[in-house]
């Protein structure tokens, strides 16, 4: 592959290639929690000094596995299903989850998918769509005949509740049978990235996150019509006893509910 400038990217657009970073520098491991040498390949073909992130972690990684387990279970059940990634940045998820039955609609701002485009395998059950998420005409592309799942990964935060809200909605009304995976994070991590901001490094201040969601909440979703049933998904052992044992204690506490960052999905009914 070429290398490619992807110094263009900035505010929401440029978490991508902080996620892929943390991804393949994962990936990379010996010891690494996940199997994805095509975020390596991505990674390293675009120009882009990745240290100005700091410090990498297990973080991304785990989410991308959480989102895995649930899409494999739908996809278990519903093998030709259409699955619509939203502001899918520089995920590599079509390649892990591929069954060669799926259809992939990856749904993001036209330079991330011209990066994408550009640097990514090409297949006839993978296509893109230069738009909004939340221009809610990307739902007449998908063929929901074998199933539809939506996922949002590190998406919904950036956004303010009624957009996310309205979004659910939609695709409740319009996919039945059809589940939504997002992640959100809690209150407090929400509340100190608008008012101080997450500083990852020296050079490099994660952007604010406005929408804060947690599993203490999921009535609200429950009385949206169309929606079946809201449930959070474990996280994903990690690497190391002390990680692994502290977050099976965090995930499985009710009284814990509204101090983590959740996986959340939505079945429509």
């Amino acid at each position: 592959m070429p290398v490619v400038d992807a110094r263009h990217l900035t505010a929401i657009s440029e978490t991508a290639l902080l996620t892929l970073h943390q991804r393949a520098t994962e990936a990379a491991r010996p010891d690494g929690i996940i199997e994805d040498p095509m975020a390596v390949t991505l990674r390293d073909s675009l120009g882009y000094d990745y240290e100005h992130f700091g410090r990498t972690h297990q973080a991304t990684a785990l989410r991308a596995l959480a989102f895995d387990e649930a899409s494999l279970r739908y996809l278990r059940a519903h093998p030709r299903a259409g699955v619509v990634a939203l502001a899918e940045g520089l995920q590599t998820s079509f390649w892990r989850l591929d069954n060669g039955e799926i259809t992939w609609l990856s749904v993001d701002l036209e330079p991330i998918v011209r990066l994408r485009q550009e640097l990514l395998p090409s297949s006839d059950r993978l296509h893109h769509l230069a738009q909004s998420a939340f221009d809610h005409s990307w739902m007449d592309q998908v063929d929901a005949t074998d199933g539809v799942l939506i996922t949002a990964e590190g998406l919904f935060q950036y956004l303010d509740q009624e957009s996310v809200f309205d979004l659910i909605a939609a695709c409740a009304a319009r996919f039945p049978g059809g589940q939504l995976i997002f992640d959100s994070v809690p209150r407090f991590l929400s509340w100190y990235s608008q008012r101080r901001g997450i500083r990852l490094s020296k050079q490099y201040t994660a952007p604010p996150m406005p929408f804060s969601f947690t599993a203490d909440r999921y009535d609200e979703l429950r009385s949206i019509p169309g929606v079946l049933a809201v449930h959070e998904l474990d996280m994903p052992a990690g690497r190391g006893k002390v990680l692994s044992r502290g977050a099976d204690l965090v995930y499985r506490s009710k009284r814990l509910e509204r101090f983590r960052a959740p996986t959340n999905v939505v079945e429509f009914g």
